[in-house]
């Protein structure tokens, strides 16, 4: 057993090699070389296998072949020798091998009946064609019959039987009345597959005497009729009529209504009944049932779904269609009748078989002498087919021996052939269902290199593009090809160079020096030939000034740039579209060097132009929108759109055109500039409409061309400036005569879908397009540059069809050919398309890494053979992935990275790496059916970098002269830490930065306190880490030693984010400053920031000051919120540029949260800072209603108040009237004013302990609303106007430095810069 598989791996890897080398023997298509070498005969054209010949025509039974010498031919009849030369009606054409039977003098096409075969034979060998059977066709005539009415009752099924004349081929059925018109046909009665007609039920409207079957025979374009056949249905009522009259008025008899009745199958009868239908036919299973109601029918596949894509449903679903059948659609399908009454069905068997096809058909081998080589013959079917062999004609078993060859089974082993050793073989496959036969030659040649590229051609590319430089040639043993730059250069290699099997050099990427000679040298054992070529590498062609956008008003003038720059020796030519299209016939546009204007711009110049630039190496485009608008409004006539035409008449009906005339409508103001014919094919299409042709709006007629077997309908659409009308009322309708398809499938691809088949797929034909009914397709294919005959099937109205069997990714030549009932197309073209892709086999080797810095990488490998990549290379796919950190040792999974290199690349950068770590890749080659196979794993390191910033930098515990400095090691340390930098130095709020100081810590520490620091004195700290390669970024915070060790309670901690760009530091500022002023240096910040906001807060309001680096002139505003709320934040505006503000209003012992920005600069804004306002207070621990001074101020009051009262009420008595309210207004008290709704001052005298005491709002003059919101008018800049005092002085950091006072007037907020506070005066205002 072992040594039997043995055996076949050796066989297989023989096969294999030999394949490659045959491939590589290939002839190629050149007409001169073709003329010289020596070819056994070739079959290039016959007649098909079983051919249906027209007996009132000559008999052409056609056999092509080719070979050198050119081949003679022969025949022989019924497996005898055919002497052509006794017949005197045979002849045989010159130069070929088809044969000519004369039946035009009386002779019988009977005669020349049987089966015929054609050998083609020169000195190399034989090749014969297949078993040609010649049958005439026949259409016989109808026998006579005596047919009887058929009388029925209304309900009852009915069956009318055809019975057509057996003809070759079978004719087709249908059924029309004495006016050639089809009989209606529906669920209730259609047509099945024998031709008989099928009523499930009749109706009354059935009754007729012109039921007609016709028989139409294709071959002999005849036509044959039945008699006609009566059909009389009674109905109920008139049946009963015919009773009562009949019969007397005592009888009681008469017809029963319609009854209904269950379905009952027609066709086929039975339960049970067995189909077998051969692989790739089209299998057709029909149920029709009888029934009242008319029964529904329906299929399924008993333990299986009903194939996708193939299965079609016919004649009201009574036929199923299943094309393209395989072995898989063998089983039981069901087919079920059902109406109200109930349901009866039908199963059929179906059995799959298949005639032989090809797995492996033999190909021709060009072998040299002493060469190897194999002949591989492989079919399937069902059942499967018995290989034979032959060898120019003769079975190989009684053909003369040939030492150089071995027979085994459906292979045949050639080793060491001789030049005697050509000869032409065919195998057989055959079952009972039917046989393959194919040939294949041996051809032995020994012959030295020959190029057959013309010598000194010239070849030119543009810049940055492929170049590739032909060297076609042809040896036998296959030659060795070599590429040298210049004459005498050296040879070309490098991966800046493929070289193509078939010779041809390819420079991926040509520059400017590729430019030169280049020479291909081609070597065998027989001899050596060189030819040189040229190369020129032009430049780019570029449009430097592209067509802009433009919107332009009608009557103007529009005009589109296009400025080209391209190379010197090439001639550019300059193409201007309008909407992809040429630009109108019109003398309004003008087209210029470098532009494109448009003289008097109206709205049917709206589109897309565009600039084309083609020369004879490349071509650029660019494109613009005109929009053209309406000029200013002006008094016009209303214009509007055409009525409809009118009268539609066709005159001049002839097969292929018609003469369609109308009347035009009413033109509305807007002269009619052309006219849009449409049509209708109620045939295929009914209810769509087609664009015909349009004609100038001066034509009311028009002549239109049709096209066979389409029943048309013609409306016509005028149209003006305004636009379209609506469609006129339909013609009358035309039907055209069917005729062969004049048109072939378009957009014909070959594209494999797995590695052993070949996908050939289509544009169908439209149903206009097929010219007549049973529009099918012939695809035929053959391997490109084999020599190989074409195969071809015939396939029904579909788009696709599947060869399987295929090699893996060769190309194929494809056509596509449309047929219908009446015959072909005109010959197609081919097209090029490939089997299908396999993954690549190999891996790229030699995978080399080159680690160019601690973050960048450069990977190398090797090209893998194109043949191992078996598809369209796409490129290469590098996998990488981090192992683990080497500062850290600690492995974590990390997500495979891909990096994509499109086409024949062999390196490419890896960049994003992270420094001081391992990481490992791998590369795979890549092509349309996916990815190759991964080349071993390759580590690679990257060395230390520079470490990130610390993670964190925090400043606590601020003294007199220290602070304590903690922080965390840097998240990335890209290496092995050396050391900590600490820099810092003192600065003021006029950024001036005094002596920088350095520290360098180890870097195993977190924490250091930093001692003998000026007190009240705000610092600034540079702080970054180091590993060997350098010093890492810096992250920078600000902190402030104190004044007062008894202060501490009021300063508040820091706390600082790092990374964020900003500090968060919240502290209380002295009111004095230094008096001893360090040497300081003015420094300009780099970036805008806003930091140190400070707030100091009292029981309602709060002052906020903040400083400010950045560009002069910044509008400021404050933001504020309760902590921890998530309502949205408050907006207040701050005034001019300063750097403080007040917010009013307040709830007391509240928490806010508050945050300052900038307007303009991208929405910047500082930190968060928090603050707490005070506690409400108390009533001063003293009662005021127990003072003495209280209550005598009480007791004045009233006592005014009671003689006011007295006086008021005697001047009253007296009649006269106190004015008070002019006194008031005459003699206004500034302090006792009615609060004004511009100025917010107040008008009632109140008491700063009773405000502190009770919180109840002002009656007119309140500064917070209810809802303890501050509102905007209620806002200043300075603490002037409240009850407390301030008098608005302020730091240049804008802390709060004044003491409370009784001042009521506006002091400046700014340009204070004293460092003495004022004298403490009493807090208090007393009553004047």
């Amino acid at each position: 057993m072992m040594k039997e598989k043995s055996i076949s791996a050796s066989k297989a890897s023989l096969v294999f090699f030999l394949c490659q080398m045959i491939s590589a023997l290939d002839v190629p298509l050149d007409s001169k070389l073709l003329e010289e070498l020596s070819q056994p005969p070739t079959i290039t054209q016959q007649s098909p296998k079983d051919y249906i010949v027209d007996p009132r025509e000559n008999i052409v039974i056609q056999c092509e072949a080719k070979g050198k010498p050119p081949p003679s031919f022969s025949w022989t009849r019924n497996g005898t020798h055919f002497d052509i030369d006794k017949d005197a009606q045979v002849t045989m054409k010159p130069n070929s091998g088809t044969l000519v039977v004369n039946i035009m003098n009386g002779v019988k096409a009977e005669a020349y009946e049987g089966v015929y075969q054609c050998t083609a034979r020169n000195e190399r060998g034989a090749a014969i064609s297949n078993n040609i059977v010649i049958r005439p066709s026949r259409s016989p005539l109808w026998t006579k019959e005596k047919l009887e009415p058929n009388h029925v009752r209304e309900g009852d099924s009915l069956v009318l039987n055809c019975r057509p004349p057996v003809g070759l081929p079978p004719p087709i059925i249908f059924w029309m009345d004495n006016a050639f018109q089809r009989l209606p046909q529906s669920e209730r009665v259609s047509q099945g597959l024998n031709g008989d007609l099928y009523f499930s039920n009749v109706q009354p409207e059935d009754t007729r005497e012109d039921y007609i079957c016709y028989a139409r025979f294709n071959h002999t374009q005849t036509i044959q009729q039945k008699q006609p056949i009566s059909v009389k249905v009674f109905s109920m009522d008139s049946l009963n009529d015919t009773i009562a009259a009949n019969l007397s008025d005592t009888d009681i008899y008469g017809a029963k209504p319609v009854t209904e009745r269950p379905p009952v199958l027609l066709t086929p009868t039975g339960s049970t009944s067995n189909k077998v239908e051969l692989r790739g036919n089209v299998l057709l299973l029909e149920c029709i049932a009888a029934g009242l109601p008319t029964p529904v029918i329906r299929w399924i596949k008993e333990g299986g779904e009903l194939p996708a894509n193939r299965t079609f449903f016919e004649n009201f679903k009574k036929t199923l269609k299943i094309i393209d059948v395989s072995e898989a659609d063998s089983g039981n399908y069901k087919c079920t009748a059902r109406n109200t009454l109930g349901s009866t069905h039908h199963v059929i068997s179906v059995t799959v078989k298949a005639a032989p096809y090809w797995i492996t058909a033999p190909r021709n081998l060009v072998l040299s002498p002493g060469e190897d080589g194999t002949l591989i013959c492989r079919a399937n079917g069902n059942p499967k087919p018995s290989i034979s062999w032959l060898t120019n004609g003769v079975p190989i078993a009684i053909a003369p021996e040939d030492p150089s060859r071995k027979v085994d089974g459906d292979t045949i082993i050639f080793s060491a052939v001789q030049e005697r050793s050509s000869a032409v073989y065919q195998c057989n496959a055959s079952n009972e269902y039917g046989y393959l036969l194919a040939n294949a030659f041996v051809n032995v040649l020994a012959e030295p290199p020959r190029i057959l590229t013309p010598a000194n051609k010239l070849y030119q590319v543009i810049a940055d593009s492929p170049a590739l430089i032909d060297c076609a040639y042809f040896g036998s043993p296959k030659p060795e090809i070599e590429w040298f730059r210049g004459v005498k250069g050296s040879i070309l290699r490098g991966n800046e160079y493929v070289f193509h099997d078939n010779g041809t050099l390819e420079i991926p990427v040509a520059q400017k020096d590729s430019t030169g000679t280049y020479t291909c040298v081609a070597r065998n054992k027989l001899g050596k030939t060189q030819n040189e070529v040229q190369l020129e590498v032009k430049d780019p062609t570029m449009i430097i000034k592209q067509p802009q956008y433009k919107v332009i008003q009608r009557s103007a003038q529009a005009s589109f740039e296009c400025v080209i720059k391209h190379d010197p020796t090439l001639i550019p030519t300059v193409i201007w579209l309008k909407d992809n299209n040429e630009l109108p016939d019109d003398e309004r546009f003008l087209v210029g060097k470098d532009n494109l204007t448009i003289m008097n711009v109206t709205d049917k110049d709206d589109g897309t132009y565009t600039c084309i630039v083609n020369t004879t190496l490349d071509s650029v485009s660019a494109s613009a929108v005109l929009t053209v608008v309406a000029a200013p409004p002006t008094p016009a006539i209303i214009y509007a759109r055409p009525n409809p035409p009118l009268d539609l008449e066709l005159t001049g009906q002839l097969e292929r055109s018609i003469e369609l005339s109308w009347v035009p409508g009413e033109e509305n103001n807007s002269p009619i500039t052309n006219f849009v014919i449409e049509y209708e094919d109620g045939l295929h299409e009914p209810g769509v409409w087609h664009y015909q042709t349009e004609v100038p709006g001066s034509q009311t007629t028009v002549q239109l061309k049709l096209s066979p077997y389409v029943n048309y309908s013609f409306r016509v659409i005028a149209v003006n400036e305004i636009g379209r009308s609506q469609p006129s009322e339909p013609s009358e309708q035309y039907l055209t005569k069917s005729a062969n398809p004049d048109e072939n499938p378009s957009n014909v691809q070959g594209i494999g879908s797995e590695p052993d088949n070949l996908v050939i797929t289509w544009e169908s034909l439209k149903g206009f397009q097929s010219n007549g009914p049973g529009l099918q397709y012939k695809v035929s294919w053959r391997q490109k540059d084999v020599d190989d005959e074409w195969t071809s099937v015939v396939v029904a109205n579909v788009s696709k069809y599947i060869v399987s069997g295929t090699p893996t990714f060769v190309p194929y030549e494809i056509k596509v050919q449309a047929l219908n009932d009446l015959g072909y197309a005109p010959e197609p073209s081919e097209v090029i398309g490939h089997s299908g892709e396999d993954l690549p086999m190999v891996a790229p080797g030699n995978v080399q890494v080159h680690v160019i810095n601690s973050t960048l990488a450069k990977v190398h490998w090797d090209p893998v053979p194109l043949k191992s990549v078996r598809g369209h290379l796409q490129g290469y796919k590098v996998y990488y992935w981090k192992v683990q950190s080497l500062s850290r040792r600690s492995k974590r999974h990390v997500e495979k990275k891909i990096l994509t290199f499109r086409g024949n690349k062999t390196f490419g950068m890896l960049p994003g790496l992270e420094p001081y770590s391992s990481y490992k890749l791998n590369v795979r080659v890549v092509n349309g059916k996916g990815e190759g196979p991964a080349s071993p794993d390759k580590v690679f390191k990257t060395p230390e970098g520079v470490p990130s910033p610390p993670s964190f930098l925090k400043i606590t515990n601020p003294t007199l002269d220290s602070l304590t400095l903690e922080w965390g090691s840097p998240t990335h340390p890209n290496g092995v830490l050396t050391s900590y930098i600490l820099k810092f130095q003192p600065i003021n709020n006029t950024h001036e930065l005094g002596p920088l100081v350095e520290i360098r810590i180890p870097a195993n520490e977190s924490s250091l306190i930093l001692k003998n620091l000026n007190y009240s004195t705000r610092y600034k700290f540079y702080f970054n880490a180091q590993t060997s390669v350098g010093s890492g970024s810096q992250i920078t915070e600000e902190a402030v030693t104190i004044m007062d060790e008894g202060k501490m309670a009021g300063i508040l901690r820091p706390a600082v984010g790092a990374g964020k760009g900003y500090s968060e530091i919240l502290f209380a500022t002295s009111p004095v400053m230094h008096t001893v002023r360090p040497t300081f240096y003015k420094v300009q910040p780099l970036y805008p920031r806003i930091r140190n906001v400070t707030t100091a807060a009292a029981e309602t309001y709060a002052n906020i000051s903040w400083e400010y680096e950045g560009p002069d002139h910044a509008n400021f505003y404050v933001e504020y919120g309760v902590a921890g709320s998530k309502e949205d934040w408050k907006k207040e505006i701050v005034n001019g540029s300063r750097s403080f503000f007040v917010l009013k209003g307040l709830t007391p012992g509240t928490a806010y949260k508050v945050r300052v920005g900038a307007e303009g600069l991208s929405g910047f804004r500082s930190s968060e800072d928090l603050f707490e306002t005070g506690p409400a207070m108390a009533s001063r621990q003293v009662d005021i209603a127990t003072q003495g001074w209280f209550i005598g101020l009480m007791c004045a009051v009233a006592l005014l108040i009671l003689i006011l009262l007295i006086v008021c009420f005697i001047r009253r008595n007296k009649g006269g009237k106190y004015p008070v309210k002019e006194k008031e207004d005459a003699h206004a008290d500034p302090e006792i004013q009615p609060m004004k709704e511009d100025d917010g001052t107040f008008g009632e005298y109140r008491s700063l302990e009773s405000d502190a005491e009770d919180h109840k709002p002002l009656k007119k003059g309140s500064r917070t609303p209810s809802d303890r919101t501050v509102k905007k008018e209620d806002s200043d800049d300075s603490l002037v106007d409240y009850g407390e005092g301030v008098n608005g002085q302020f730091n240049e950091d804008g802390s709060f430095i004044g003491q409370y006072s009784g001042k009521k007037e506006k002091e400046p907020a700014e340009g204070n810069e004293s460092s003495e506070a004022p004298s403490p005066v009493n807090a208090m205002n007393s009553f004047v």
